[in-house]
């Protein structure tokens, strides 16, 4: 059996991290280099940056500054965001990135999945869905850093791109992003039927409980979360911890975490008052 996997999501805008709620009202909370040396004291599995600028705006990848918190990254780094040509994710998997997420030149052209996956491998592409309900609902997958309606239904959309190529699921619900109110089990079950690849449940975590219902009832293979550890004194080390008790597979925490302990301030805590911006 697979282990599920605790993997913190940082969102990155103009150079800064930033946190807002259902993909909306960004706040600036810090900046990426002592996040990343943080997270590799906690005992992630994981991380995911995320750079929400770069469709939305079109605007050029900073190959730089991924390099530069790449070699800060001890565990395996997904880095996404305006990942739209075999070019562009030879140029990230140059400047350290493990993985690439994909998320609105999919639905523009499908073939990329494909094409990506036969150059650079399947476990290299992780594809990105992004979910609101319609008024009726039903829930669709939107492109364009949710704005953009595609029409896809996401289970359909999900077994297309493992179809296409894709090694695993980024699922957001948009709706639940930011509010840590819990992720929609819902949506991830019906991903997760349709697919044999890992799913990773994103949007609406506040609670190690609510990760567990997303690994158990959900059946995602992995959590990510973002304002849970950064505003709250919850850490990975202890959400593996609370998953490992309930029977849940985790790995095994890594030598730096045993070091220097979990922690118990919320990134931004850690990060110190002075690290954080307020608009």
């Amino acid at each position: 059996m697979l282990k599920a996997r605790v993997v913190p999501t940082l969102l990155w805008k103009n150079f800064g991290l930033v946190k807002g709620i259902g993909f909306d009202s960004w706040r600036r909370i810090g900046t990426a280099m002592p996040a990343m040396k943080v997270y590799n004291t906690r005992d992630v599995d994981e991380l995911i940056l995320l750079d929400i600028a770069a469709t939305i705006e079109s605007s050029d990848l900073d190959y730089a500054s991924v390099e530069e918190l790449a070699a800060e990254c001890f565990v395996p780094l997904t880095v996404g965001g305006g990942v739209d040509s075999l070019d562009r994710i030879t140029g990230l998997l140059r400047a350290g990135a493990d993985k690439v997420s994909i998320n609105s030149a999919a639905f523009d052209r499908p073939e990329f999945i494909s094409e990506a996956a036969a150059r650079f491998g399947a476990q290299c592409i992780v594809a990105s869905i992004d979910v609101r309900r319609r008024p009726d609902g039903a829930y669709e997958c939107f492109g364009l850093g949710g704005r953009r309606a595609t029409g896809w239904d996401p289970a359909d959309w999900a077994a297309e791109l493992e179809r296409l190529g894709a090694g695993e699921i980024l699922l957001t619900a948009v709706e639940r992003d930011g509010t840590m109110e819990g992720y929609d089990v819902g949506l991830i079950r019906r991903v997760s039927d349709r697919v044999s690849v890992p799913v990773i449940a994103s949007g609406g975590a506040g609670t190690y409980a609510h990760m567990y219902e997303a690994l158990r009832a959900g059946g995602a293979g992995a959590v990510a979360a973002a304002s849970m550890f950064h505003f709250t004194q919850q850490t990975p080390a202890e959400a593996k911890r609370y998953l490992g008790d309930r029977g849940v597979p985790v790995r095994n925490g890594n030598t730096v975490s045993a070091a220097l302990g979990s922690g118990r301030a919320g990134l931004v805590g850690a990060l110190g008052a002075g690290a954080v911006g307020v608009s």
